[in-house]
């Protein structure tokens, strides 16, 4: 029972310590350490600091470049007497910080199985992997990266170690340079894009595939707009106002038309009396006739199912469109350029430059 008691839970072993990279993005909010733990990390980034300054020196004042430059500036002597008198004195003690680095990373490490950290015991170098590599005397550049992991981790409780204005102008300088890099990397995908369209079919056989592969959302998109937008306004249009004078100009048309039908007044003269009353009945009837069947007419194309109908077809043919057509080519094309105009305006403008992004 009491080994059940002791058993660590299982979100206290799957916490992640905070001396190390966060994975996947996971941001834990960090836990005021001891005022040693504070200490430690403070003496062991100005050793990190040191060391590293030291390797930076060694390896600019060794390079060619600086042996054409002592040459250049008339100074190469004094170069000459650093690599022989200091040189070796440097890799010396840069072999001294490599033994420290090893013996402090091996003392963690047994102070991780002690504590039972991780959940087995070979899991710290793979979780410290950038300090285990920088133990290696040609990866050490890597222990740049533990000092800026331990500079964070004593900014996020409270120590600060650079000023927040040097960040700050760090993260502006950053922002600019990354804004222009990937501006004209942008800028020159669009004029390779804009010569391609231009001398070459590509943009036929974009329009061709884009249009092949989606003429059922087309379809579909084209049918629901027509009935959303059109539909309403053929009904509300011939089944009101326009429907009713419509049917009013066909009627009054059928009653011209049988006055105006000599062979009618011809017979209906032989009918003595009666014939100017019939006459003036067969053209009131005859108004109403064009009338009714105007309006049932009406009644009939503009009914749902029939506009459906239409509609229904009207979408299937624009979405079958002919692509190769000359005209609906020049207004892609036209639309495209368009397109990346209005984006290389928009790429072209240098959001650094505004007032709310200079925080200096």
């Amino acid at each position: 029972m009491d080994n059940a008691h002791n058993k660590p839970s299982p979100s206290t072993t799957s916490d992640v310590p905070d001396d190390v990279i966060p994975l996947f993005g996971q941001q834990t909010p960090p836990s005021r350490p001891s005022k040693a733990k504070i200490a430690y990390d403070i003496a062991l980034l100005l050793l990190l600091a040191v060391d590293l300054v030291l390797i930076l020196a060694d390896n600019i004042l060794m390079s060619g470049l600086a042996n054409k430059l002592a040459e250049w500036m008339g100074f190469s002597h004094l170069l000459g007497q650093y690599a022989v008198h200091y040189h070796d004195d440097i890799s010396a003690i840069g072999g001294v910080f490599t033994v420290f680095w090893v013996v402090e990373l091996s003392w963690r490490w047994v102070r991780a199985i002690i504590k039972k950290t991780y959940f087995r015991w070979f899991f710290f170098p793979f979780v410290h992997w950038y300090e285990t590599l920088a133990c290696f005397p040609a990866l050490r550049a890597l222990r740049l990266l533990r000092a800026g992991i331990t500079i964070k981790r004593l900014h996020d409780i409270g120590v600060v170690v650079i000023p927040k204005k040097w960040i700050k102008s760090a993260q502006f300088y950053y922002h600019v340079l990354l804004e222009e890099l990937s501006d004209r990397v942008i800028l020159t995908a669009i004029g390779n894009f804009r010569n391609q369209m231009e001398y070459s079919q590509t943009h036929q056989e974009l329009l061709q595939n884009t249009i092949d592969k989606n003429r059922a959302k087309l379809e579909a998109v084209v049918l629901d707009l027509l009935k959303k937008e059109l539909t309403p306004k053929l009904q509300s249009a011939f089944l009101a106002h326009t429907g009713t004078q419509l049917s009013k100009n066909v009627g009054l048309a059928v009653e011209q038309a049988l006055l105006d039908t000599p062979e009618l007044r011809k017979y209906l003269k032989l009918i003595p009396i009666a014939g100017s009353m019939i006459e003036s009945q067969i053209t009131h009837v005859g108004r109403h006739i064009g009338e009714n069947i105007t309006s049932a007419i009406n009644a009939h194309l503009f009914d749902d199912k029939t506009l459906d109908a239409l509609m229904t077809n009207v979408a299937h043919g624009i979405a079958n469109i002919d692509t190769t057509h000359p005209q609906l080519q020049a207004l892609v094309g036209d639309v495209v350029d368009d397109a990346l105009t209005a984006f290389e305006a928009q790429v072209k403008t240098q959001q650094w430059k505004h007032k709310e992004q200079l925080h200096l």
